[in-house]
């Protein structure tokens, strides 16, 4: 895909995205665009870039270092890292990301804050919660959501800023709506448990970001849809 191309496509994503917001009576600057590049070229997210996109999604650790460090010292340009966690990563992600969606136990938790602490920084992240009982996408139980929430809301080195869903994969994404309702009504329930803002609710990708967009999506993570299928 030559780089026209790639630009437009973003463009009519977000176009859709300020239609969608507009059509549930949200105000479109509640909604950001995560682009999630992975497994994408450096040279694709340069190209938005210089379009003015500024927030982009990865799954895998070594991919997203390695297009910081193909990116320099670019300002305003936030990283969000979406994939599954592994503890022995953690070192490498404190720091490094301006927001980590995906934590989803309390040892990693721990790993992170130490990590965040050594490193003199403070860790924004959202819990993943496992609505859909898919063990292969991760996340923590509904039913163990507040004693983690409550762990990492007092761990120094993390900022918990929300929570983060993925709901199974339906050709109607009408059907991950319930999912999406729910997550929201966790965080409204969560927010005077802890005493604090939970300001964002990561959910909706390609084929379903409208209907998380209705039940209050502030981070929308879409790929496909401007990048193509993945290499």
């Amino acid at each position: 895909m030559n780089d026209q191309t790639l630009v437009q496509r973003w463009r009519r994503t977000l176009d859709d995205i300020e239609e969608a917001a507009r059509k549930a009576g949200r105000d479109p600057a509640q909604v950001s665009l995560v682009a999630v590049s992975k497994l994408h070229p450096y040279r694709d997210v340069a190209a938005l870039i210089q379009a003015g996109q500024l927030d982009f999604g990865e799954n895998y650790v070594q991919e997203a270092l390695d297009k910081q460090a193909e990116g320099g010292s670019l300002q305003g340009i936030r990283w969000h890292f979406i994939g599954r966690l592994q503890t022995n990563k953690a070192k490498f992600l404190a720091g490094k990301f301006h927001l980590i969606h995906s934590l989803d136990r309390l040892k990693m938790a721990r790993a992170l804050n130490k990590k965040s602490l050594e490193s003199g920084v403070r860790q924004a992240v959202l819990i993943q919660v496992d609505l859909a009982e898919e063990e292969q996408k991760g996340g923590t139980a509904e039913d163990d959501l507040f004693r983690f929430a409550e762990e990492t809301h007092s761990l120094e080195g993390l900022e918990l800023r929300g929570l983060m869903c993925m709901p199974p994969f339906f050709d109607d994404g009408e059907r991950a709506r319930p999912y999406f309702s729910r997550l929201r009504k966790i965080r409204d329930a969560l927010e005077p448990e802890l005493g604090t803002d939970l300001p964002h609710l990561s959910m909706g990708m390609t084929g379903d970001y409208p209907q998380a967009i209705e039940e209050g999506a502030t981070l929308v993570r879409i790929g496909t849809r401007i990048f193509g299928p993945r290499p």
